[in-house]
């Protein structure tokens, strides 16, 4: 039973990481910290690091927490939280630096429906190079609007 719920809270955790991902773009790296990811939406330098990627370290950070400080009495959920944590880090990294921004040249041939409506979604959400009126979503759940046969 406790591995039943251990995959159900890996589960969760992946889940409300596509609402934490929505929710930070949108509030905080559209908001107080703009100064972090503007970078993301128009480079100003030559560099393949970019300031943005100082997100990626802060839920590293709270992913290895949560594994490293589970307690087989007290917070024996830590490892499922922390790698359900990891799970979409490794998958938005995939599908946003892989896939979308090339950060890599590979998954470049992918041509379905989804991935069709992925790269339209964040190309429109690209547009707009300024803190305000960007259109924010999550990696998974992309507004149907952007998904055309």
């Amino acid at each position: 039973m406790k591995i039943l719920i251990q995959i159900l809270v890996f589960l969760s955790a992946f889940a409300i990481m596509e609402f934490m991902a929505w929710f930070t773009h949108k509030y905080v790296m559209h908001g107080f910290l703009w100064s972090l990811h503007k970078d993301h939406h128009h480079k100003d330098h030559g560099s393949w690091w970019e300031r943005n990627d100082f997100f990626f370290i802060f839920y590293a950070i709270i992913s290895m927490s949560c594994i490293l400080f589970h307690n087989s009495e007290s917070f024996w959920v830590g490892i499922p939280i922390g790698l359900g944590i990891l799970a979409y880090g490794i998958a938005y990294f995939v599908v946003h630096d892989i896939f979308i921004h090339q950060r890599f040249k590979l998954l470049r041939n992918a041509n379905n429906w989804y991935a069709k409506g992925v790269r339209r979604a964040h190309k429109m959400h690209h547009k707009n190079i300024g803190k305000d009126k960007g259109e924010c979503f999550g990696m998974l759940v992309v507004p149907f609007k952007y998904f055309k046969k």
